[in-house]
């Protein structure tokens, strides 16, 4: 049985991989608040922001970690000019600096386990043009940085970081673009397999990504977007 932290486990993705992870494993969990699913589940659970520059997981986490998943995310969508740098601070402070944060704290406990795995969540559209993107691709494009940077320094270490960058995917995070049918069907069409992602599919890469078995996977950025980086249909 291995020890996960996982962090944003309240909903979507972070949520669909506390559900399939604590199925065979022990899970730490760390959300904003407790929701009737994540409380269902056998795991250890803290409430915390990871916005907060005074994080503490001492005492929380155990002595020995095999894997890190970092979930949060946020969805800034707006025009270039309308942008304000809070826009940008928020995003960079709660996807980039929230991980930073965490991966120093849960550090130590991965080194333990002599063989452990860290997996961060980006975006198509990092790699994908997209208008009214650009705080969003700015911070997930830090992700992936720090991905191939901390993949190169741990290395000798043991410890793996990867990342998944996907398409639009049915969650709580994304309710405001997919509010009514008309929306989620003309969202659906953009892509080439014509039709949104879902939680449970980046669960599972997660799950993937995690496992030692899978230990030739470093430094990556796996696009899990049904072809939408690469195809044109």
């Amino acid at each position: 049985m291995a020890n996960y932290l996982i962090v944003g486990a309240g909903r979507g993705i972070g949520l669909a991989s506390a559900q399939l992870l604590s199925q065979n494993h022990q899970v730490y969990a760390i959300s904003r608040q407790s929701t009737p699913e994540l409380a269902a589940l056998n795991l250890s659970f803290l409430e915390a922001d990871t916005k907060d520059s005074s994080l503490d997981l001492k005492g929380f986490l155990p002595e020995t970690l095999d894997g890190l998943v970092y979930c949060p995310g946020s969805i800034t969508l707006k025009p270039f000019n309308r942008l304000t740098d809070d826009d940008f601070l928020l995003d960079f402070n709660q996807n980039v600096l929230g991980a930073i944060r965490v991966i120093q704290a849960a550090l130590p406990a991965l080194r333990k386990a002599k063989q452990s795995s860290v997996v961060l969540f980006s975006t198509v559209a990092v790699q994908t043009g997209m208008p009214y993107h650009a705080s969003i691709a700015v911070a997930k494009g830090g992700i992936e940085a720090l991905v191939r940077s901390l993949a190169a320094e741990y290395v000798s270490a043991g410890i793996r970081f990867n990342a998944i960058a996907p398409s639009l995917t049915d969650t709580a995070l994304a309710s405001s673009l997919l509010a009514t049918p008309e929306k989620r069907e003309a969202l659906a069409k953009r892509n080439p397999m014509q039709r949104l992602g879902n939680p449970e599919e980046m669960a599972r890469m997660t799950a993937f990504l995690l496992d030692r078995e899978n230990s030739w996977i470093n430094g990556q950025v796996l696009a899990l977007d049904g072809g939408l980086s690469s195809l044109r249909v």
